[in-house]
């Protein structure tokens, strides 16, 4: 063990070789170090004021007497533990054992890798609620803070007591009072009421399972949840053990796992897609209403309309919030994968947002992120700070399936796994890959015909084999096309769909009528960055190339990190082409040739660029890299796959004779 650890899960502790360090009794103090514990970057001094002290007369003045007495405390002779930095603070415990963190460090990696000695270590560091009996007078801000954190170490506490219950041979008595353990933490997790009763039956205690059961719907009742998925469970669990063949039950879904309450107002949740949950964002002081509330629902419609995923409507997570559950607990009570968080700040001059993403079944915040901007034009900053989360919720969302679907047996997928997996390899961009994503589509597609993205997948395919003459370009536009035109059929109101019937009608050169699907795609969800990238893309080659940079810029800041990134800086290459500005054409095609996916295409583009630039060197280089993979490559090939205006046709020439393309 390290010199110094940190007890935080309970009351604070500090201990030096085993040996509690008299701590200040000042409450602020204490404060202050947990918050510089647990902050993963260095903290400015005026959030650490304005978390601490509500109206004081010198903030910083007591932050310098806090600080200072700290120092004392924890200081060694050759080591100084709390740094400064411009106007930033940092608690350096990068030696030192912190229970809190090490729980953290865990189960951001993960806990289903962990064994179960692992597991046990870790259940056994929660002495209590995180930092329990340390809420701060007059300090708002750092009681919200101090919430948050303990609902977010509380749900990690449940995943590792359902982790080891998973991984314990059934029925032990260590499972069993671990078992007991998760129920008292998550009394409305259906799961654990369901592993409960299914332990209970199998030691032939029906009479004790009646009663719990019994005081389980009492419990439930009180909330007005729903409680007739765990007693068609238990109906389940008993005709198990008695060995009566399982009768269609319609209120049981179909596996302890999926078993959660639900309130009568949200529905059913499919579980073969992923599902989200937005709670209300909250004022920073516990208050909801106002601005946060105006933010909360015009995330949670911006989403719906992109049609990825299950969101929850909005009455369902505002009466949920009203009865002050967490959201985590929200989740497990709505059966969804994912719930975002998020609370508002609106000190002098400033508007900030912090948002958080967590995966329910593991407690692990997936993607986190604070803007802050200035509220010149409140409702233009609004709709940056909206545009920016929705998209980044569905860019994780989406990670985090393919990420899941991999690791899976490809016979034991469903329709919304084999379509994350079809995302996998098509974002691979070879044409083995490519062969794999479509027949990962073709798989979503038999297992659900109605799956409207997994046709505008498919059409993707298509079009990939067109545009990289990987096939029969006629052809492979004409399976584009089809498969465009059923994933509009299925569901006309799905943006991917336009998009897949806007790029098909691309390839067949209809550029009038690709540019009607694209806008169609774009205004049934102005968050939907490939809608956006396409219409740079048509627009860069024979529309507008001012419109083109617009939408190019606009794709990239809704999806920064987008795997057809090099395709939205390579638009942009090729509009400034069209507007004789050579110079930014070649730089935005060198940043499209840096990515790493980007193919042979995007090579041109650079090469070409580079060459009506004059930077001849660069542009050969380019020209010599695209040979080794395809050696009779010419001018033609280049112009043969796009739908260039007869001037830029006339550039592009220009540029290939001067590096022996033309």
């Amino acid at each position: 063990m390290p010199a110094l650890s940190v007890r935080l899960l309970g009351a604070l502790a500090i201990l030096r070789d085993g040996v509690p360090v008299a701590l200040p009794a000042s409450r602020k103090l204490r404060a202050l170090f947990a918050y510089l514990a647990l902050a993963p970057h260095p903290a400015g001094r005026s959030r650490l004021c304005e978390l601490l002290w509500d109206v004081p007369n010198d903030p910083r003045g007591e932050l310098r007497w806090c600080l200072s007495k700290l120092r004392g405390v924890l200081d060694e002779p050759e080591r100084r533990r709390i740094s400064t930095q411009g106007d930033t603070v940092a608690l350096d415990l990068d030696d030192c054992h912190v229970d809190a963190l090490e729980v953290a460090g865990a189960i951001a990696q993960g806990n289903s890798h962990l064994d179960v000695e692992r597991l046990r270590a870790l259940a056994g560091l929660f002495a209590g609620d995180l930092l329990d009996g340390l809420e701060v007078e007059r300090s708002p801000h750092f009681n919200s803070w101090l919430i948050a954190q303990r609902r977010r170490f509380h749900s990690c506490h449940i995943a590792l007591l359902e982790q080891l219950v998973a991984s314990l041979p059934t029925d032990s008595q260590e499972a069993i009072v671990y078992l007991d353990k998760w129920v008292e933490l998550a009394p409305f997790d259906g799961r654990a009421h369901a592993a409960l009763l299914a332990s209970l039956a199998r030691r032939g205690e029906i009479g004790a399972a009646e009663q719990h059961l019994a005081s389980a719907e009492r419990l439930f009742q009180s909330e007005e949840l729903d409680f007739a998925p765990l007693r068609a469970a238990w109906r389940a669990i008993r005709d198990q053990q008695s060995g009566t063949p399982l009768q269609p039950q319609p209120a049981c879904l179909s596996t302890i796992s999926q078993l959660i309450a639900t309130p009568s107002d949200a529905g059913p949740v499919e579980p073969s897609h992923a599902s989200l949950a937005v709670m209300p964002f909250v004022e920073e002081t516990g208050a909801g209403g106002g601005l946060a509330d105006g933010f909360t629902h015009d995330i949670i419609t911006r989403l719906a309309k992109l049609r990825d995923f299950f969101v929850i409507a909005r009455g369902s997570v505002f009466a949920l919030a009203e009865k002050d559950i967490a959201p985590e607990d929200a989740g497990r009570r709505l059966n969804v994968d994912y719930v975002a968080t998020g609370t508002v700040r609106s000190p002098a001059g400033r508007l900030i947002v912090s948002v958080e993403l967590i995966e329910v079944r593991t407690a692990r915040i997936v993607w986190a992120e604070t803007f802050e901007r200035r509220p010149d034009d409140i409702f233009t900053v609004l709709d940056d700070i909206g545009n920016s989360i929705v998209s980044s919720i569905s860019a994780e969302i989406e990670t985090m399936e393919r990420n899941r679907a991999m690791l899976k047996a490809p016979s034991s997928l469903n329709a919304w796994e084999a379509y994350h997996r079809g995302l996998w390899h098509m974002y691979r961009f070879t044409q083995a890959e490519n062969e794999q994503a479509k027949h990962f589509f073709d798989t979503a597609l038999q297992l659900d015909p109605t799956f409207a993205r997994a046709y505008a997948g498919l059409s993707f395919t298509h079009w990939q084999n067109a545009f990289q003459r990987w096939g029969d370009r006629d052809r492979e536009s004409a399976l584009a096309f089809e498969s465009a035109g059923r994933s509009l059929l299925i569901d006309d109101h799905n943006p991917a769909a336009h998009w897949a019937m806007g790029r098909a009608l691309w390839l067949r050169g209809e550029q009038d009528s690709s540019l009607i699907e694209l806008e169609r795609a774009v205004d049934l969800s102005p968050n939907f960055a490939l809608g956006h990238y396409a219409l740079s893309f048509v627009h860069s080659q024979s529309g507008d190339p001012q419109a083109a940079i617009g939408s190019s810029d606009h794709s990239r800041h809704l999806s920064p990190f987008d795997p057809l990134l090099f395709g939205m800086l390579g638009a942009r290459a090729m509009a400034h082409v069209r507007l004789g500005q050579f110079e930014e054409a070649a730089e935005w095609a060198l940043k499209a040739a840096a990515r790493p996916n980007a193919h042979a295409i995007i090579l041109a583009i650079a090469a070409h660029c580079l060459a009506l630039a004059g930077r001849l060197d660069e542009a050969r280089g380019f020209a010599a890299a695209i040979r080794k993979t395809r050696p009779d490559y010419r001018l033609d090939d280049f112009i043969g796959t796009f739908h260039f205006e007869p001037d830029a046709v006339a550039l592009f020439r220009q540029g290939a004779r001067r590096i022996g393309l033309g």
